[in-house]
């Protein structure tokens, strides 16, 4: 249970321990829970609700990224929880990306419940729309509902439903409201009462449409059943190195039961590869930066519609946000700014290093080095020792720290601001 809370819901008791992975399966939980969500969204919060703090951690297979999983009971029915890294996209381009976007595609999860900070919406559903490209079987939690309402913010959870078509619930999961509605949702979801539909970016080219309809019934084909099939066409068009090689290896049949005879697979496989490289030069090199921009751009709609400023000066808070978002990162302006922020973060860690190590170096060595030989000298130290200690170590430490700790006392720290 909840420590110092009552259960979430009557027909619901939270798991007295973790459930315990077997090899390559689940345990004897009824359903797979997966846990996704940005860094910094409250997801461990979340976690840790559900679980009643019980967990079992160690690490992925092959990987440094630490794995979490948790269990508990809800009507009758066991669930297992997988709290995947945070992560702010599924494109792979880091090991929390990778082990995020595999489990996701090849752990056949019944469940993935995206967590999303409500006082960040815009930001938080392009991770979203990134998920429902793969699976319909999602449900989103809208948490730090109170942070939102803090600063002003209303959130209208059935227009973000609406626009998403999958269940969403405001949740404030460090007090447990919204938890027994998130269950609920949950259980819909994992017995198949609640699929969403499968999200597809507004911004298809009818070159791009023309290379999906012809890669999609191969990929079909030697993968029948296969659910999120337009999106794995869409990978290999992108040319993700991890799809690529999942279909170079056959490894998508760990999502259904292949019904092709071996000797025709490799075949097939190389069919869709050759396809694939084919159609990437169809398409051009700017179809990864468009696919992205249309999923920005719609998550950007569903937050202008579900997102209202309680206050005017919010409201107004609110508006400069965005624009300044549209202005820094806009393809026309957001270079500039970037080099001209940069450049000046180098010109002020240049010229504002000299001063203190111009400081650095009258005290360390105009005054204290000639003061620390005479005094070597005083006690009768050997030149040799003299030249170990003072004309070398020191001398080299106090060169080092007077040319060096002033431009990294300053530019780290500006590095850091701007990050």
């Amino acid at each position: 249970m909840l420590r110092g809370k009552t259960p979430p819901c009557a027909q619901c008791t939270l798991g007295e321990a973790p459930l315990q992975p077997l090899g390559g399966h689940w345990g004897d939980a009824d359903y797979v829970l997966a846990l996704a969500g940005n860094p910094n969204t409250g997801k461990s919060t979340v976690f840790n609700a559900l679980t009643g703090l019980r967990q079992h951690t160690g690490n992925w297979p092959g990987k440094t990224v630490t794995r979490a999983e948790g269990g508990f009971d809800c009507g009758g029915q066991r669930y297992k929880l997988i709290d995947l890294p945070g992560t702010y996209s599924l494109l792979s381009t880091s090991a929390d990306e990778e082990v995020a976007r595999d489990f996701i595609l090849f752990g056949s999860p019944d469940v993935v419940v995206v967590v999303v900070d409500a006082t960040r919406l815009e930001r938080n559903l392009n991770l979203v729309l990134q998920v429902l490209q793969i699976t319909q079987r999602v449900v989103v939690c809208l948490n730090l509902m109170d942070e939102a309402r803090r600063n002003g913010l209303t959130v209208d959870a059935n227009c973000v439903a609406a626009d998403l078509g999958v269940p969403v619930v405001p949740l404030v999961a460090r007090t447990g409201e919204g938890l027994p509605q998130l269950l609920q949702a949950i259980a819909e979801v994992a017995a198949g009462r609640a699929l969403g539909s499968p999200y597809r970016p507004n911004s298809a080219t009818a070159v791009l449409e023309h290379a999906v309809a012809e890669l999609v019934p191969l990929v079909a084909a030697r993968f029948p059943g296969l659910a999120n099939v337009h999106w794995v066409a869409l990978r290999l068009l992108d040319g993700d190195a991890r799809i690529v090689e999942a279909v170079e290896r056959g490894e998508l049949d760990a999502l259904v039961v292949a019904r092709v005879a071996r000797d025709e697979q490799r075949s097939m496989q190389e069919a869709i590869l050759q396809k694939a490289e084919v159609l990437r030069w169809e398409v051009g090199s700017s179809f990864h930066e468009d696919l992205m921009e249309a999923i920005y751009a719609d998550a950007a709609r569903i937050a202008d519609r579900a997102v209202r400023a309680v206050r005017p000066e919010h409201a107004r808070g609110g508006d400069l946000d965005r624009q300044l978002d549209r202005l820094l990162t806009s393809r026309r302006w957001g270079f500039p700014v970037m080099l001209a922020l940069l450049a000046l973060v180098f010109w002020l860690t240049l010229s504002g290093a000299n001063y203190p190590s111009q400081l650095l170096y009258t005290v360390l060595i105009d005054w204290l080095h000639p003061l620390l030989q005479g005094g070597a000298e005083s006690v009768g130290l050997p030149w040799w020792l003299r030249g170990v200690l003072i004309d070398g170590m020191y001398l080299a430490t106090a060169w080092v720290v007077s040319v060096m700790l002033p431009p990294m006392a300053i530019f780290f720290p500006l590095f850091t601001l701007l990050e």
